[in-house]
């Protein structure tokens, strides 16, 4: 500022600086020998025009100087703004931390009897053995298991039948909603929960010399699908247990074999594609829930694990698996890989479910996947794209409006993205679709109708005026041939000819079936298409 308030004090003295000027100028045009070209006149102009673009100038930068300073508070409240939420943020998670830390805390100092001193005293004189045997009882008490709904459960469960167990999930599909919600109760009837669900994975990988496809087979898939949901019901039983008695159900023995299987699925997970997964990948989900579920993830980098996610992010248990692998932090580089590739849907929930929409902005990611959705591919060059090509683009366009309106609607941010010109853009593209098909119909050709006297139909004369007389004539008697018209005037009628028959016997008739249409040379007959 005290540059420009010097600045602005010579422009101010330029008005006395000209007048010493002009009288310089005088005196020295009062005592010249010779005529000077210039006038004064022409000097002052010369002056005062300097003085002005001067003051232009100075004007100009004091408003660009005022500008930048109200950008740079806006930026300034943004950065406060952006700040306190994120502050907010971490202190709710602070709070949601140390909640859980409590837990895990009293937990703790329940099952190890933790006097006020630290020291660690049970709280009764029992042995350790002892007061973990108890535990074991109290889990596996049968009085909430003989309330099941499907006892069989249960019972395979006490069995350790892994394979019963499959079986009957198999043949009640119709009731899995309320077997998913029995199997956490019935697998206390078994001794050994952790060692039963890894009996149950055995098979979800064929062998290698057969030749089913593994997204293919219907059975397969089923069996994938119950390995996955035994192991979150496991879960689940899990959640409702003290740390204690989960160190028994997951055994160092059990978490052994559940390493063991997982660097076993691990090699067969890098041969999937990512394109190909679609983001419901059922080995990806298998081996992620294996992880969790047996709290072997410590034997795994997070950036591998993290890889993993966009095969399995269209299924719902997602979000839930990240959040208890410790994947939170990675999901921003996730997010990254998914629309890089194409997958702004996948993209979108995923910003919603981790808290991402301010760095990830949900309505820019539907506006570049609409816009990706009717480029036409570079294979094909432009203005000489195929009716199938342009027809592909408009079925893509369609599928990806239908999907964005869905993704709109699941999310609630119509009011940042709305829907009506997407609607509208629908409408047209299915009319369109509608009028071209129409257009393009095309009725097909009529096949010979073979009829009872063996004559194809449309070959065949219909002649049924004729009484059999007339019949005897027309088969005695030829009609006239060309020579009897050479010498008949033009467009005279040709009279019978000199000897001829009894005048009531007529050529005969040649008639065409009514109602037959255009015929042409190969014997088929066209119609024009209906226009509705």
């Amino acid at each position: 500022m005290e540059d420009a308030d010097s600045v602005a004090t010579l422009l101010e003295t330029t008005t006395s600086k000209i007048q010493q000027l002009q009288k310089a100028f005088a005196e020295l045009e009062s005592q010249r020998a010779v005529t000077l070209n210039l006038k004064w006149k022409q000097i002052e102009e010369h002056f005062h025009g300097l003085e002005k673009s001067l003051k232009r100038r100075f004007t100009e930068l004091e408003d660009q100087e005022k500008e930048f300073e109200m950008k740079t508070v806006r930026a300034q409240q943004v950065i406060e703004k952006r700040r306190a939420v994120v502050m907010a943020k971490e202190e709710s998670s602070l709070v949601r931390l140390q909640v859980k830390r409590d837990a895990a805390v009293t937990a703790i100092s329940k099952t190890l009897g933790r006097n006020k001193n630290g020291d660690a005293q049970f709280v009764d004189e029992k042995p350790l053995d002892a007061v973990d045997s108890e535990a074991m009882n109290s889990l596996f008490e049968d009085g909430d298991v003989k309330l099941l709904t499907n006892p069989e459960l249960a019972k395979f469960c006490e069995e350790m039948d892994a394979g019963g167990l499959h079986k009957f999930i198999s043949d009640n599909r119709k009731n899995i909603a309320s077997i998913k919600e029995e199997i956490p109760i019935a697998l206390k009837a078994a001794s050994d929960p952790g060692g039963l669900v890894l009996d149950s994975l055995c098979g979800f990988y064929v062998s290698e010399g057969s030749i089913v496809d593994g997204k293919k087979d219907a059975n397969l898939l089923g069996l994938r699908r119950t390995c996955i949901m035994l192991m979150e019901c496991l879960s689940v039983l899990l959640t409702n247990l003290d740390a204690n008695t989960v160190s028994k159900v997951i055994s160092v023995n059990v978490k052994d074999r559940a390493k063991i299987i997982a660097q076993e699925w691990k090699p067969k997970l890098d041969e999937l594609d990512l394109d190909a997964s679609n983001g419901n990948s059922l080995e990806a989900h298998a081996f992620l829930q294996l992880v969790a579920t047996f709290g072997i993830d410590s034997d795994f980098v997070h950036d591998d694990l993290s890889k993993l996610i966009p095969m399995v992010c269209r299924r719902q248990q997602t979000a839930d698996l990240c959040r208890f692998l410790g994947l939170s932090d990675k999901m921003p580089g996730v997010i990254d890989v998914l629309v890089n590739n194409g997958r702004h849907i996948d993209a979108v929930n995923l910003a919603f479910a981790f808290e991402l929409t301010e760095q990830f902005c949900p309505v820019t990611l539907l506006k570049t996947y609409l816009a990706e959705a009717v480029k036409v591919p570079s294979t094909v060059k432009a203005g000489n794209a195929s009716p199938t090509a342009q027809n592909d683009v408009s079925e893509r366009e369609l599928s990806a409006l239908k999907a964005a309106i869905k993704c709109i609607e699941e999310h609630k941010f119509e009011h940042r993205y709305p829907l009506e010109p997407l609607q509208k853009r629908i409408i047209q593209l299915e009319k369109a679709k509608a009028d071209k098909k129409r257009a393009t119909e095309v009725v097909k050709p009529q096949s010979k109708r073979p009829r009872a006297n063996g004559v194809a139909a449309g070959y065949g004369q219909r002649n049924t005026n004729i009484t059999p007389d007339q019949n005897f004539y027309a088969t005695r008697y030829a009609p006239p041939t060309q020579y009897m018209y050479d010498n008949r005037p033009p467009y005279a009628y040709p009279g019978p000819p000199e000897n001829h028959v009894h005048t009531f016997v007529g050529t005969p008739t040649y008639n065409i079936a009514p109602n037959q249409g255009n015929y042409f040379g190969n014997g088929y007959q066209y119609q024009a298409p209906y226009l509705h």
